[in-house]
């Protein structure tokens, strides 16, 4: 079993910014890539940045610039760093992450998400 815990989400000002954690625990082996995706009302859920184990990320074009995507392979852990938020930032921010658990077998796990909202 693999269990993914965010947090960080909250209320805040358009300009400000958040820092959003989501830390993996239990039968991992090895993590190929974290994402974070995030799913506004009424609206389907997007990619929003992507990291793999080498190091590599990348971005969705709305947040280019303003989000950066991290990883601390040693605590299992990837952040998201907002910076510049707006209010269509607005929405549920899900972890997602893609691995090989202990048994050999490759899965993917979603975390149950932490909302974001930002607001004057």
């Amino acid at each position: 079993q693999v269990q993914l815990v965010e947090s960080g989400g909250g209320l805040v000002q358009p300009g400000g910014s958040l820092r959003l954690s989501c830390a993996a625990s239990g039968s991992i082996f090895s993590i190929y890539v974290m994402e974070w995706y995030r799913q506004a009302p009424g609206k389907q859920r997007e990619l929003v940045a992507h990291i793999n184990s080498g190091g590599s990320t990348s971005y969705a074009d709305s947040v280019k610039g303003r989000f950066t995507i991290s990883g601390d392979n040693a605590k299992n852990t990837v952040y998201l760093q907002m910076n510049s938020l707006r209010p269509e930032d607005t929405a549920v921010y899900y972890c997602k992450t893609v691995l090989k658990v202990t048994a050999g077998y490759d899965y993917q796990y979603w975390g149950q998400g932490t909302q974001v909202t930002v607001s004057s």
